[in-house]
């Protein structure tokens, strides 16, 4: 009786960190997007964030699934999607196209991740059980990450209109349903 006690709580405690490392693997790929970014592999980068969103979706599935959600899970899938969908995806975007625009591209960058981070603290502390308000920052930082693959084919300033829209969009008090 005993044994069976402390296999059933080993078994619980596995469990709890399974969610929990695949949100390391989602951070870790986010802060190797970030340093290919830096070394001009956008490329790579882009490939390093789409993986992250893998991962990302994988660690809320197994909370939920082995229900292990946690105030601790949730804060550390918030600072994971500051980097890896806030940082990364404003750094690639930056490199790639709003460097053009100097002092300008500089401050959308920075507003892309500013609003992410504001997104995510609003999401910690707001009880909604059926919707997001304003748009998940997964679903902006995807979507920003993806433009990088129009950059050829797309006028430079759109990057700037898209980057400030999706800004505001995660601050904004519009009702996204959860999936």
């Amino acid at each position: 009786m005993f044994l069976l006690q402390q296999l059933d709580q080993t078994l619980k405690k596995i469990k709890c960190q399974i969610a929990n490392s695949l949100t390391v693997i989602n951070l870790s790929l986010g802060v190797f997007a970030i340093l290919y970014v830096l070394q001009g592999e956008l490329r790579t980068s882009l490939l390093l964030i789409t993986l992250a969103a893998v991962f990302d979706r994988l660690d809320g599935s197994a909370a939920r699934k082995f229900n292990i959600v946690s105030e601790f899970g949730k804060q550390l899938d918030s600072l994971t999607d500051i980097i890896s969908f806030g940082v990364a995806p404003a750094l690639l975007l930056y490199h790639a196209v709003l460097f053009q625009f100097g002092i300008a591209g500089s401050l959308f960058t920075v507003l892309f991740i500013a609003c992410g981070a504001i997104r995510l603290a609003r999401f910690n502390v707001m009880e909604s059980n059926h919707f997001f308000v304003g748009l998940p920052i997964t679903a902006a930082g995807c979507i920003l990450t993806l433009l990088y693959l129009l950059v050829p084919f797309l006028p430079a300033y759109l990057f700037m209109f898209i980057t400030l829209v999706l800004s505001l969009l995660m601050i904004s008090t519009i009702r996204v349903r959860k999936m």
